[in-house]
């Protein structure tokens, strides 16, 4: 997972301004001022409007259905019956899943569709009534439906009642005109009527209705608060069946990972040192041919040999750095940091804080980060200075990577930020960049601490 801090525009503008607010005038007024007609609180009362009638026809198959299935049990209509009942209520739980993405920006993930294990009808009625999903719909088409009446009735009432009353100056006059009253009647009895209708009655009328106009968007975004946790909890996958997929994904991410070094090693081989080597066979060949014709080339042909063996043995230790230094093996992060840091070509402040190794595996994850997030400073960072800190929390084994450079880097441009996001992801590490246009850049990469 990867996070770049930064402004959010869709946030900041929200998803449309309230009729004639513009952005610049967003920014000037408050928060509590501008929540009445923002975009949002919109969106979340016609989500509430709605939920009433979806989860009234939503509640009464569900009683009717499972009445019906369970009271036919002692036959056998009785379960096909409840199946159908359960597979409609997980397609009401789609439209649900639709409604709060579009409405409560809400993205809640479709759970796995039902499979018998022999693909025949009676297989998967099994399956329907054994699944999990299918039994947690059901739950949420009886409990939705009281929750949507008391949230529909508190929001309209708030809404309805504060704009009315905030708007009361400006059509009070219907009732001398129409009703033969002075105004809204506060208090009524035999004898005496109180009605809002002098001028201190219509100011202290609109100050009440203003101050529900504005606690209704917050009323409003509390109820649909408890429509996310229904809806993310009820209508999406299990824990256990999310978790099973981030491992697939994960395995599918170290296979690639693997599969990509490997091919990395082959080409270094082929281009490099094996090349050398090569070269180096056929050049001992001409000399051992030109060894008593003509001595002195052949000791010519020798030296150079012998400066092209000293080059591939270079090649062959920096290859095999770059699987796994010797130093990281002997001596830990500290030593390996500090020789990465070495070889940067800005000045690198390192400090590392652990008290014990951390396991080969996270060991090696950290150093191969922080080793091409050093790269990226050399090559594009444009930086005079940066450190690296290294230190263990209670769970996680933290790795943090400053420099001053001009900043700019983008997880979402398909960089080895990406890359390394996707190498962090797989033992559930984390990747955060904060590089801001004009630095400095702060990248922190947070491992699970595994002895």
């Amino acid at each position: 997972m990867a996070t770049a801090y930064g402004p959010d525009t869709r946030d900041r503008y929200g998803t449309g301004a309230g009729p004639g607010v513009d952005p610049p005038a967003r920014r000037l007024l408050p928060t509590a001022v501008r929540a009445p007609f923002e975009a949002r609180t919109w969106r979340e009362l016609a989500y509430l409007l709605l939920s009433l009638p979806i989860s009234l026809v939503l509640f009464g198959f569900a009683v009717t259905m499972t009445s019906l299935g369970l009271g036919m049990l002692i036959t056998f209509l009785g379960i096909p019956i409840l199946a159908a009942g359960l597979v409609v209520c997980r397609g009401f739980g789609a439209v649900e899943r639709a409604r709060a993405r579009g409405l409560l920006k809400l993205d809640v993930a479709d759970p796995a569709p039902v499979r018998g294990r022999t693909g025949g009808l009676m297989s998967w009625v099994g399956a329907v009534l054994r699944s999990g999903v299918s039994w947690r719909h059901l739950l949420y088409a009886l409990l939705h439906m009281p929750w949507a009446v008391f949230a529909f009735t508190v929001s309209v009432t708030f809404w309805a009642y504060g704009w009315a009353a905030f708007t009361y100056p400006l059509w009070h006059w219907v009732f001398p005109a129409y009703a033969g009253v002075g105004g809204i009647q506060l208090y009524g009895d035999g004898m005496h009527q109180v009605y809002l209708d002098s001028p201190f009655d219509l100011a202290a009328t609109a100050a009440v209705g203003l101050a529900l106009v504005l606690v209704t968007p917050w009323i409003i975004r509390g109820l649909a608060s408890v429509d996310r946790v229904m809806v993310a909890g009820l209508l999406g996958p299990s824990r256990l069946a999310t978790r099973v997929s981030e491992l697939e994904s994960d395995r599918g991410v170290v296979v690639d990972t693997a599969a990509a070094d490997l091919r990395r090693i082959e080409r270094d081989l082929h281009d490099g040192a094996q090349a050398r080597l090569v070269a180096l066979a056929m050049d001992l060949g001409l000399a051992k041919e030109k060894l008593t014709d003509d001595p002195e080339a052949a000791a010519r042909m020798v030296d150079e040999a012998h400066g092209e063996v000293k080059v591939a043995l270079q090649e062959l230790r920096d290859l095999a750095r770059g699987i796994h230094p010797a130093v990281l093996t002997d001596r830990g992060l500290d030593a390996a940091l500090s020789a990465i840091a070495s070889r940067c070509t800005v000045p690198v402040t390192v400090t590392v804080d652990l008290p014990t190794r951390p396991a080969q595996a996270i060991e090696g994850i950290a150093y191969f980060t922080a080793s091409e997030l050093l790269q990226n400073i050399s090559k594009h960072a444009h930086a005079t200075h940066a450190t690296i800190d290294l230190w263990r929390t209670t769970n996680h084994l933290m790795l943090q990577i400053t420099d001053n450079g001009h900043g700019g880097a983008d997880v979402s441009a398909g960089s080895g930020l990406a890359g390394l996001t996707d190498r962090l992801d797989a033992v559930d590490g984390v990747l955060v960049v904060d590089s801001p246009a004009g630095g400095p850049t702060t990248v922190t990469a947070e491992l699970p601490w595994r002895g």
